[in-house]
């Protein structure tokens, strides 16, 4: 899969932590990377060192004027491209709405990049056009569930929104949940797994990452746990990470970054996919969102 979005609605789960640190073993591997920060708290984005001159420079100007991704992406230190937020994205709801054209936007940008590499998109924890954006333009999810009492709470909520997605767009999301702040000395941490890998199964990764103090620290020194602390079990728990979704096909590469899942076809056979791919786009994010919405109202 090409698209990953990373996401919880539920906050302080390691969803930052997640992105920043998988986009730095991807570096790494020379994938070359673009990751999108779509939480208007920008931390992502901070956390690179990004000062973001205007908000139009950020993410804010795909939904604001239509700018092309590539006009958006800032190179980091850390060997990967970032499209930065800003906290004007805050606004995106209020000033643009819900309509089609808005909640399609990002997976039509995506569409129309001509570079084929991974992609990973911290997503905005609450449910409104940035976190749909994510979940349509994705080709699958990953959930960070940190173990403290909210967790499963968390994870329910989520699997809800994911079905109430997948009854418009006909096919199911493929989705990892990656428990996080793991602590086996600690009661509700083994309990919360448990309960995890009973109702979710094989979509619980075996990889679990644990409560580090390296991973609290990293993002300080605008570095992922890699730059920071190599050797710290942090850095070891998402090397796993990675190498897990990586042998099941979570994740694919090639030598060269993404392997294609079918033959791209020709300019002008591609233009015409993405017209009718914009159009089926736009049907399946308002009837997503009134569904959701409806399921809010009545739950």
């Amino acid at each position: 899969m090409a698209r990953i979005a990373v996401f919880n609605q539920k906050g302080g789960v390691g969803k930052t932590t997640t992105t920043l640190n998988l986009a730095g073993l991807l570096a790494r591997r020379g994938a070359n990377p673009l990751v999108i920060d779509l939480d208007p708290q920008a931390h992502l984005t901070g956390v690179c060192g990004i000062a973001v001159p205007r908000p139009d420079a950020s993410l804010y100007g795909l939904y604001a004027h239509g700018t092309p991704l590539a006009s958006l992406t800032f190179g980091t230190h850390n060997g990967w491209k970032l499209v930065p937020s800003h906290i004007e994205l805050s606004k995106v709801d209020t000033q643009f709405g819900r309509g089609p054209a808005v909640l399609s936007r990002l997976a039509t940008a995506l569409d129309r990049e001509p570079q084929e590499r991974p992609v990973l998109m911290d997503a905005c924890p609450m449910l409104g056009v940035l976190s749909l954006s994510s979940v349509f333009a994705a080709d699958g999810v990953i959930i960070p569930i940190s173990t403290d009492y909210l967790a499963m709470k968390g994870a329910v909520q989520m699997e809800r929104t994911l079905k109430a997605l997948e009854h418009v767009l006909k096919r199911r999301v493929p989705r990892r949940y990656l428990i996080t702040r793991y602590d086996a000395r600690r009661r509700m941490s083994v309990d919360i797994e448990r309960d995890l890998r009973e109702r979710y199964g094989d979509e619980v990764c075996a990889t679990r990452i644990a409560e580090n103090v390296s991973l609290a620290e990293s993002p300080a020194s605008n570095q992922d746990v890699f730059e920071h602390a190599p050797d710290s079990r942090g850095a070891r728990n998402y090397t796993e990470l990675l190498q897990e979704l990586l042998a099941t096909d979570f994740i694919r590469l090639s030598e060269t970054g993404v392997q294609p899942s079918v033959r791209m076809p020709p300019p002008a056979a591609r233009t015409a996919l993405i017209r009718q791919r914009d159009a089926d786009s736009q049907r399946n994010v308002a009837a997503g969102l009134r569904l959701i919405q409806g399921r809010r109202t009545t739950g």
